[in-house]
């Protein structure tokens, strides 16, 4: 072979599916690579976002980096979006104890972003606006990815084999009936608009307020049954990646989360972002914010993700998409197609109740005879009208989560068990 021959034969690129499994079979895959697009375009200008790729586990130390995305969908103001943005992450952190193996740093993940939710809500609520926000919440630490959410703005997933899922759970009043039974046992009312001549018109609302979500920060013209306990997921990719997508309602009103993976497939994630909220414009129009981050975690430093292999239409496919089958038949096909995704699943709940979201084994501060608060992270001595989740004859601080009078009133509000601080001063 001539010299010149040679260097060419050097140059010609290789595909990536080539790539990926010389890698695979060399064991080289340790640590994927994370690429991301954002776009948006707005309407009211209450859409904001956070890009955050250098966050470490261990200060100093390059080994233990993670990212974070996440879309924050004001409303009724910009105050609580910009508060989530500038104060949320530190609020998580704080929550996860210092010097643990990053095995241990991902289970205590989604308890600390139940704290750190809370946190952010209290924190928001001192300052006296009556802003809210939707919270969706992404953290990237190699090929396990946390998803936190309040609200309607969304995160999916889109894996090799072009199996889309959907990482979070909207908590819209209209859609989402366990969540319309929680606000009613909790003292909150829920129904449309009324307008002249007692006719009722749009999506379901809680009452006082008149707010179409279940779930958010800020919010405290509204009754604290409209609570900031995220519904958190937490789920493995294999080592060939996958894409996130994460965006507030101004995408999903327009388009499914198919129709959203299906647009962008096979180009980068920066012009994948723009290609999500350009189909999104043309589908419906302009009528909110719309914003899109697009988050590519791929196993080589290359520009999109492998190619999905086209498949013959076959008896697995009509099940899905047909539905010829029992409900019971179409589950164990998605499972079967979840399996070839490589998406493992490692942890998911959604519950609202603060008891249930902080377990009994909150870590306690090591000093003696003090008590830190598993919510605000403050210390205080037990004599300080402290009380722990489970307060009562058969519990005491050891055994469950002890809370300060502060975050005990929180709690107790969004269970419906004190009036909120809307019934208060209305």
């Amino acid at each position: 072979m001539s010299r010149i021959e040679l260097s060419r034969a050097k140059s010609a690129p290789v595909p990536l599916g080539t790539l990926i499994g010389r890698e695979l079979r060399n064991g080289k895959v340790e640590k994927p690579f994370v690429k991301y697009g954002q776009s948006g375009l707005a309407k009211k200008g209450e859409d904001y976002f956070l890009i955050k790729t250098d966050c470490l586990r261990v200060p100093g130390d390059a080994s233990t980096a993670f990212s974070v995305f996440a879309v924050f969908d004001g409303h009724n103001g910009i105050s609580a979006a910009i508060f989530a943005k500038e104060n949320l992450l530190s609020n998580v952190l704080s929550a996860i104890p210092q010097d643990i193996s990053r095995d241990a740093w991902l289970q205590a993940l989604p308890r600390a972003l139940v704290v750190g939710f809370v946190k952010t809500d209290i924190e928001f609520q001192q300052k006296g606006e009556t802003s809210g926000t939707t919270a969706t919440f992404v953290l990237v630490d190699g090929w396990t990815v946390t998803v936190a959410s309040v609200g309607d703005s969304r995160c999916i997933s889109d894996t090799q084999g072009g199996v889309v899922s959907l990482l979070t759970v909207d908590h819209r009043l209209e859609e989402n009936a366990e969540e319309r039974e929680r606000v009613t046992a909790s003292g909150g009312e829920v129904g449309r608009l009324n307008v002249f001549g007692g006719n009722e018109v749009g999506p379901l609302r809680c009452w006082p307020g008149g707010l179409c979500l279940s779930r958010s920060i800020g919010d405290t013209d509204v009754g604290e049954f409209i609570v900031p306990i995220p519904h958190v997921k937490q789920v493995k990719l294999s080592n060939v990646g996958g894409r996130l997508i994460i965006a507030s309602d101004g995408i999903w009103d327009a388009l499914s989360s198919d129709m959203a993976a299906k647009s962008c497939r096979g180009l980068p994630a920066e012009l994948a972002a723009k290609l999500v909220v350009k189909e999104a414009l043309r589908s419906r129009g302009l009528k909110d914010d719309t914003t899109c981050l697009v988050v590519d975690i791929i196993p080589s430093d290359l520009p999109v993700l492998p190619p999905i292999p086209r498949k013959k239409h076959n008896m697995l496919t009509s099940l899905l998409f047909f539905g010829k089958k029992s409900e019971n038949s179409v589950n164990k096909a998605t499972n079967k197609l979840s399996a070839v995704g490589v998406v493992e699943e490692l942890f998911e709940e959604g519950s609202a109740m603060l008891t249930e979201r902080l377990g009994k084994d909150f870590p306690l501060n090591k000093n003696s005879g003090i008590f830190r608060c598993a919510v605000c992270q403050v210390d205080q001595p037990p004599g300080d009208d402290g009380l722990s989740v489970n307060s009562g004859p058969f519990f005491s601080p050891a055994s469950s989560p002890f809370l300060c009078t502060n975050c005990q009133k929180k709690k107790d509000a969004m269970e419906g068990k004190r009036p909120s601080r809307a019934s208060i001063t209305a």
